[in-house]
């Protein structure tokens, strides 16, 4: 299971791939990095249609402040073992079982291989799934810093139809189908006017050039199972006492004007936490690792300021960006 680059995104030096079997036998994609002396390990987990690869220049950024970095490809996207027989669909029918893989990658990768403290930067999707661990007293990292976590959707809304029908497709057999509105097309192939991802046009249009020139590892829409999925944890998550049975110390890092997930629920959750703590960065999108210098340097701020032990540093390893046009 081979990392991939282009001339704009290259591997970061130093890379050990890995290829995991979880418990149920999906094979996993997963990657580290480990400098010379680390102070510690980063655990870096995306969101929903994420790589690795997408992730080399805050893999360069961090391993430049003396980080090791331990990554993975959760089921069903990336270079990881799809799901169903259409690989464009995001599918899984319960959250449970990216806790699988989470825990193959423990067992093979980060004990092993992984010097502590163990530092979790896990964004939307991968946020949510570390929640969901450490809720139940399972979460064997030591700090968990949390981007633009899948706690609500924007809006808080979930029209009480949607739950109606996507619970009802998903009882009579159609959880495989694409969940209304989705298709096989990645989002981040089109057109960045209106994306709701980041204002950075050239780490959009690098991202995208990634999924042109390796198609196998861009995903579609969510499937009206994940959807499901997804519905029923974030519910959870509504529930006042849910976030005060989390032990672990966690930095939540929303966006002012993120449009995937909700900024008034992140807070919410945040204040509620045993734990915890929130920075809002005003402007920002959802992606904020992928937004502009401006809003990254907010971040990595109160990235360096949460995790033990760092000092602040230059972001060091910056690939070349093409203006877009």
């Amino acid at each position: 299971m081979a990392l991939y680059a282009i001339a704009d995104n290259p591997i970061p030096p130093g890379a050990v791939e890995h290829e995991l079997t979880a418990l149920d036998g999906v094979r996993l994609r997963a990657a580290r990095w480990t400098p010379e002396r680390p102070r510690a390990t980063v655990v870096l987990l995306g969101g929903r249609a994420e790589c690795i690869e997408k992730y080399y220049e805050t893999i360069g950024d961090l391993i430049a402040r003396g980080l090791a970095v331990a990554t993975l490809d959760w089921r069903g996207q990336g270079g990881s073992e799809r799901q169903l027989r259409d690989p464009a669909k995001g599918h899984v029918d319960d959250f449970g079982l990216y806790e699988r893989d989470f825990l193959s990658f423990h067992r093979d990768v980060l004990a092993p291989h992984c010097p502590r403290p163990w530092i979790g930067l896990c964004h939307s999707m991968g946020g949510a799934i570390m929640l969901r661990i450490a809720h139940a007293g399972r979460c064997p990292l030591d700090r968990l810093v949390l981007t633009s976590p899948m706690i609500a959707l924007f809006g808080h809304a979930e029209p009480r139809y949607l739950r109606w029908l996507v619970e009802a497709l998903d009882g009579v057999g159609l959880g495989g189908l694409y969940a209304p509105g989705g298709g096989r097309g990645p989002y981040s192939l089109s057109p960045f006017d209106g994306n709701v991802l980041t204002s950075d046009p050239a780490r959009y249009a690098r991202f995208g050039a990634m999924l042109s020139a390796y198609p196998a590892l861009g995903l579609g829409g969510p499937t009206i199972g994940w959807l499901h999925a997804a519905l029923r944890l974030m519910r959870a998550f509504a529930e006042p006492d849910y976030p005060r049975a989390i032990a672990t110390p966690t930095l939540v890092i929303a966006s002012g004007a993120d449009r995937v997930v909700d900024t008034p629920s992140l807070e919410r959750f945040a204040t509620r936490l045993r734990a915890g703590h929130l920075i809002v960065i005003d402007g920002a999108r959802h992606e904020v690792m992928f937004e502009r210098d401006t809003f990254r340097q907010l971040f990595f701020k109160a990235f360096d300021a949460f995790a033990p032990g760092l000092e602040t540093a230059p972001l060091a390893f910056t690939p070349p960006l093409r203006a877009a046009t």
